[in-house]
C-alpha cells in the first residue's frame, strides 16, 4: 500500500510517497485532520505558517498516539520573508507553535511575496532565508531542508552559494500543468518534487476526458491523479480533512499505461475558476 512506502532524500533522510495537505484546513479543524489520516495509516502531514493552522496540526501530531519519529511532518517559512533574521525568528516561531521538537522538513515558501508572485528578483533575501535554514538543519531543529515553487532559476541561486543543497521542491503539478523542464532539472540536482494541488484544486473534477480515463482504470478523478503524480516520481500532497477521502486517496495501487500517461502528460488546463485569484494559479 502506498502509505507505507518511502522515497530517500539526497541526505538519506526518508520521505513518505503519499502526504496530507492542509492548506485552507481551518485551525480549529486541522488537529482532528492530522489524528484522523494518522489512524488511517498517514506519516506525512504538510503545513505552512501561511495556512494559520500550525498550532493545530502540531496538537494533531502530539496527539494522534503515533510515535513523533514515524511522522513526517514540513511547514514552509512565509514567504515574506526575506532576511536571515527573519527566517532565524520564524523557524522557532514554527516550533514553538506546533509544540515540536524538530519539524522534519522546512521549506521556503516561495521566492518572492505573494504581492510580487513572479515579480521582482529577492536573489540576496532567499540566500539569506537558506543560510537560516542551513543553520537549522545543522542545530537538529530540521531534519531536511528545502523550497517551494521555485523555478530553475530560483533554484540556481541557491545552489550556487549554499553549503547544503535543497533536499525538494514543492510546486505546482497535477495533470494538466506538468513542468516536465523543471522535473529533469530537479531529478538531475537530486532534488525531490513534492506535488501540491495534484486535483488541480478540485478543477480537475470538471475534466470530462479525465473523467472517463478514470472510468476506464475503474477509479476515482483524484486517484488517477494522485497515481499520475506518483508515476511521475512525485510527493502528491492531496489535500482534505475528509476521512473517507483520505482513505480513498491512498486506494492508488494500480498501474497508468505508458500511452495514458502520456496522454495525461501533455493535458494542459489555464483556467482555475474561482481559484484563479490565488498567486500560483494566476498564470504568471
Amino acid at each position: 500500500m502506498i502509505l507505507n512506502e518511502n522515497y530517500t532524500l539526497a541526505n538519506g533522510q526518508p520521505i513518505p510517497k503519499l502526504g496530507l495537505g492542509t492548506w485552507f484546513i481551518p485551525d480549529a479543524a486541522a488537529a482532528q485532520a492530522v489524528r484522523e489520516a494518522a489512524a488511517i495509516g498517514y506519516r506525512n502531514i504538510d503545513t505552512a505558517q501561511a495556512y494559520g493552522n500550525e498550532h493545530g496540526v502540531g496538537e494533531g501530531v502530539r496527539s494522534s498516539g503515533i510515535p513523533r519519529g514515524e511522522l513526517f511532518v514540513s511547514s514552509k517559512l512565509a514567504a515574506e520573508i526575506k532576511d536571515y533574521d527573519g527566517a532565524v525568528a520564524a523557524i522557532d516561531g514554527s516550533l514553538a507553535t506546533m509544540g515540536l521538537d524538530y519539524l522534519d522538513l522546512m521549506l521556503i515558501h516561495s521566492p518572492q511575496p505573494w504581492n510580487d508572485w513572479r515579480g521582482g528578483s529577492y536573489a540576496e533575501g532567499n540566500r539569506e532565508a537558506w543560510l537560516a535554514l542551513e543553520e537549522a538543519q545543522m542545530a537538529g531543529k530540521l531534519r531536511s531542508i528545502g523550497v517551494s515553487n521555485f523555478e530553475r532559476q530560483d533554484l540556481e541561486n541557491i545552489l550556487g552559494s549554499c553549503t547544503v543543497a535543497p533536499q525538494v521542491n514543492q510546486v505546482l503539478l497535477h495533470v494538466g500543468n506538468t513542468p516536465d523542464d523543471l522535473l529533469a532539472n530537479c531529478a538531475a540536482q537530486d532534488i525531490l518534487i513534492e506535488a501540491y494541488s495534484p486535483i488541480a484544486h478540485g478543477e480537475m473534477l470538471r475534466n470530462t476526458d479525465v473523467a472517463a480515463m478514470a472510468q476506464r482504470y475503474a477509479v476515482t478523478v483524484p486517484q488517477l491523479c494522485i497515481r499520475y503524480a506518483l508515476q511521475l516520481d512525485t510527493v502528491p500532497l492531496p489535500k482534505t480533512a475528509n476521512p473517507e477521502h483520505m482513505r480513498s486517496n491512498a486506494l492508488v495501487d494500480f498501474v497508468i499505461s505508458d500511452p495514458d500517461m502520456a496522454t495525461l502528460r501533455n493535458l494542459r488546463i489555464s483556467d482555475y475558476g474561482r481559484s484563479s485569484r490565488f498567486p500560483v494559479f494566476s498564470g504568471k
